[in-house]
This record gives structure tokens, C-alpha cells and sequence, in this order.
């Protein structure tokens, strides 16, 4: 053997062999000492205010990912939209034959202050449970002492800057070791996500070289209700639909016209009854067709460790819908919920009128097997049954005196579902690379209930995905006093670690 081949093999073996026991023996101390002094870079991030409302906000968010990145030697694309921009970061190694499309969100829910059990929603706060089952904040807590139950509470903790922070921290953490993926990373990054990222699709049609990549990895969700490792093989897509109905040109007094005048809140809660039925199943027909769960999709759904007691309990539900014989069943098809209803004043602003018009806001949850189109067409002619006129604007006065019932109808479709085969590239090597990090089956879900814009980077780049989850399911995400419990971020980056030095054949 020559001399220079032997020296090349004692220079790199001690690497590879470091690699080796990344993923076997290394991941827990690692993870450990990352969550650590990686936590005061969860902590800025999540002080940046970011709803998409607001551009100067999400401006200094992409300032704060392109500085981010650029550090761990990535180069940064911001790709210009309508809106927001997206931003691109990619990294090459050597020898690499495959690339993996890593999807991060930065955008949160907007916040109502007055709701949340702290002072102010972008300024973190850790707190741990007292023994009367409060929250309560941890003063002068020392990150090095901390307890894995404790909790960071602020927009975006869990949904979803926290995994952003795990991912960066995970890359610091196999960068001291002098590690490096076989595989290119391309990071995309969605600033608008919680506005049902409108301008993503048309981005990525007009970048697909940009983005071409193998396979795509969205770091985002919950794991499942035991907070044990979790893949996602899918998702649903969703659309949104606004009813408004129409009563008097303006509030009017109940008591000289009660009985007189038509109330729209009325209405509008019997056209919204007159869509399922007591058990919580859509009756418009045909909103079901297409979906058909065989034998083997059921022994998939049936894997998942669901305690449906606990579920139950947890919720602190009487009874559930029927939609389906259980919680994965359900969720296998499209849905129809009221996120919202508004019409007149109530509590202690209570007046004694007819209203003048009543509002419900839905989502419509997405699956493959059904067309956004179709659904909306089902929905129209239902609503026109009932004996409405429909509008897409406000009523004029000649509309409103020629129809017994009026409504006006918009509609938004923002994406629709995917899902992925279990047995993929994507999904085997995910699979290995938690299994060697955690040592225990995974939990392998067909397609979560949430919705992520990932159809697009599917369809478009024509590449399998698969959702990562690391967050507690309890973090109230999209609500007041969103946090995550610092145990999942420690797991959340051992996870990542796993990944990153999972050799992808």
C-alpha cells in the first residue's frame, strides 16, 4: 500500500468512525449540549415580531435567517414574490450525488396581548408547572440547570421558529466534529405561511431549477400524543370560504321589529346546521365521494398508538363526530369546520337589535381524493337549495328586495394535500436515521390533520415529502400562550443531528 493512500486513511478514518458514532452513541450528549448553548438563539429569534401583517417585521425575520445561515456557510437567494419573499439557502459538499429540500417556516399567527399570560407575546418567557397545575414563570433560570419539563412561551415557539433553531443548532453541532452530510442542502424558507403562503405556488413554478432537488424534509408540527419520534407521510390542504347573510340595512330595534324583520344570525345558523348532520358528518352530496379506506390503509391507520380515552380526555369531549371509527380514520377525509362566527355585540356590549348581516369563517381541510373546485360547487348548490341568493359582493338594494334570502360567498383555495408512500428513499432513510438516534419503532403517520404548503414543491418538482415533527403536541399553536417544552427542543435537535450524519444512499 502506498505511503500517501495510508496517511489519506489514518486523516480520515478517525472522521469516519466520529460519523459512526454520531448517530449511535454520541446523539443524547450532543443534543444535550446544543439545546444548551443554542438557547439563547431560540430566545432572539422568537423575540422578532413576526406576523405577516406587518412587512417591516418580516423584513428584519429574513435579515436574521440570511445572517444566520450565511455564518454556517450557506449562500442566501431571496425569491421575490407579490408579497414577502421567499428565501433560499444552500449548501454543496463534496461528493455529493443527491440534494434534500429542507422547508422552514418563520411566520407566526397574529397575537392578541390581552389573552396571553404574559406581558408581551414576542418577549420569551420560561415557566414551569407549581404544584396547583399553574404556569409560572422561572426567574433567573440557569439554562445549564434546567428541567425538560419547563417551557418557552412566545408566538412561533412551537409553530414554527423553535424547529428553526433546532436545525440550527444541529448544524453547529456537526460542525465541531468536523462533519459533513453526503448529501447538498437546500433550505426554503416561507414567510407567509400563515396567510396560506399565497404567492408560494407560482414561485416555485417560476424557480424549479433553483429549487430542483431529490427529495423535500418539512421540520414542522407535532409529534404524536405519546411525544415519541413521528414521521408524517402526508398532509391535508386547505381552503377557506367566508357566508355572510343579510338582515336589515342596519341594526335594528328588537323590540319594534322583532318578529317583523328577518334576523341573519338565525339564518345563518340554519344554513350552517343544514350542512351535517348531529353526528358531525357533511350531508351535502357527494362530499365524500372518491375516498374509500381499504383494508390495508386501515392496518396502517391502526398502527398509529392512538389512546382514543386519552384523546377524549384530554379535549374534555362528551362525545366525538363520526366521520370516521377513529381519530387517523377521520382525518383521511375533507372537512368542513366554522372557525369563526360574528354578528351584533355580545357580553358586556349586548344590544338589543336585529342585526344587520351575521358572518361565518370555514376551513375547509383538503385531501387528495377531492377537488377544491368540486367541493365549492357542492357547497354553492347546497346553499342555493336552501333557498339563497348568492353573491360574491356585498348585496345591492335591488338584490336584497328581490330575494327572500341573501348570502355573499367568497372563497380562497390555498393548497391542496400530499402524501407520500411509506417505502420512498425519503422515508426509508428518515426512518433509519430516528430509529439509530432514539432506538425505538418509529411512528410512521399516513397523513396528519394540519395543513402545510407542500403540495406545491410536490407537484411542481415532482419529489416525494415527508414531515418531521419535534414539538409537544399541548402547545397551544395558533392560540394565546403558544410554547414548547424544552425537552422537545433538546430531542427535537438530537433528531436533526440524527439526520444530517444519516448517510442517503
Amino acid at each position: 500500500m502506498k505511503l500517501k493512500t495510508i496517511f489519506l486513511i489514518l486523516i480520515l478514518l478517525p472522521v469516519y468512525l466520529l460519523g459512526q458514532n454520531i448517530k449511535k452513541e454520541k446523539l443524547q450528549s450532543l443534543a444535550e449540549k446544543y439545546s444548551k448553548s443554542s438557547f439563547h438563539q431560540l430566545i432572539e429569534i422568537l423575540s422578532i415580531p413576526n406576523d405577516a401583517n406587518f412587512p417591516s417585521d418580516i423584513e428584519k425575520n429574513i435579515k436574521w435567517c440570511e445572517n444566520a445561515f450565511n455564518k454556517r456557510k450557506f449562500t442566501t437567494t431571496r425569491i421575490e414574490t407579490e408579497g414577502a419573499p421567499l428565501l433560499l439557502a444552500e449548501r454543496k459538499h463534496k461528493n455529493s450525488k443527491k440534494t434534500v429540500l429542507i422547508y422552514l417556516q418563520l411566520d407566526g399567527q397574529p397575537v392578541d396581548s390581552t389573552k396571553w399570560s404574559q406581558k408581551n407575546p414576542y418577549q420569551p418567557v420560561i415557566k414551569k408547572l407549581n404544584p396547583e397545575g399553574e404556569w409560572k414563570e422561572v426567574a433567573d433560570y440557569d439554562i445549564n440547570l434546567y428541567n425538560e419539563d419547563w417551557r418557552v412561551f412566545a408566538r412561533s415557539a412551537s409553530d414554527a421558529k423553535g424547529p428553526v433553531a433546532m436545525f440550527l443548532a444541529s448544524l453547529d453541532a456537526i460542525e465541531e466534529l468536523n462533519f459533513s452530510p453526503n448529501y447538498n442542502i437546500k433550505v426554503i424558507m416561507d414567510f407567509e405561511e400563515e396567510m396560506g403562503s399565497p404567492n408560494l405556488p407560482k414561485a416555485v413554478v417560476d424557480n424549479t431549477e433553483l429549487l430542483k432537488s431529490d427529495m423535500l424534509i418539512i421540520f414542522d408540527g407535532p409529534l404524536h400524543d405519546t411525544n415519541k419520534p413521528t414521521l408524517e407521510f402526508g398532509a391535508r390542504g386547505i381552503a377557506t370560504v367566508t357566508l355572510t347573510t343579510y338582515g336589515p340595512i342596519v341594526p335594528q330595534h328588537s323590540g319594534h321589529y322583532g318578529n317583523y324583520a328577518p334576523n341573519p344570525a338565525l339564518g345563518l345558523a340554519q344554513l350552517l346546521a343544514s350542512m351535517k348532520d348531529p353526528y358531525g358528518r357533511v350531508v351535502i352530496p357527494g362530499y365524500y365521494d372518491g375516498i374509500s379506506i381499504d383494508e390495508e390503509t386501515l392496518k396502517i391507520l391502526r398502527a398509529v398508538p392512538d389512546d382514543e380515552d386519552f384523546i377524549r380526555n384530554k379535549l374534555q369531549l362528551g362525545s366525538i363526530d363520526s366521520v370516521g371509527n377513529s381519530y387517523q380514520e377521520a382525518i383521511q377525509y375533507p372537512s368542513l369546520n366554522i372557525r369563526g362566527m360574528q354578528s351584533g355585540w355580545i357580553n358586556e356590549e349586548a344590544r338589543t337589535i336585529i342585526p344587520a348581516w351575521a358572518r361565518a369563517e370555514i376551513d375547509i381541510r383538503l385531501v387528495l381524493e377531492s377537488d377544491p373546485e368540486i367541493l365549492l360547487k357542492l357547497l354553492k348548490n347546497h346553499i342555493e337549495k336552501q333557498g339563497y341568493f348568492i353573491t360574491s359582493e356585498t348585496p345591492t338594494k335591488e338584490e336584497r328586495m328581490n330575494n327572500a334570502k341573501v348570502v355573499s360567498l367568497t372563497y380562497d383555495y390555498a393548497y391542496q394535500s400530499f402524501r407520500t408512500n411509506f417505502n420512498t428513499d425519503v422515508g426509508i432513510w428518515l426512518k433509519r436515521a430516528l430509529k439509530k438516534a432514539y432506538n425505538e419503532e418509529i411512528i410512521m403517520v399516513r397523513m396528519g390533520g394540519g395543513s402545510v404548503p407542500i403540495a406545491p414543491f410536490v407537484n411542481t418538482l415532482a419529489i416525494p415529502a415527508v414531515i418531521v415533527p419535534t414539538v409537544n403536541i399541548d402547545n397551544n399553536q395558533h392560540s394565546p400562550n403558544e410554547n414548547l417544552r424544552i425537552g422537545n427542543y433538546r430531542d427535537g435537535i438530537r433528531t436533526m443531528i440524527a439526520i444530517l450524519t444519516e448517510k442517503l444512499e
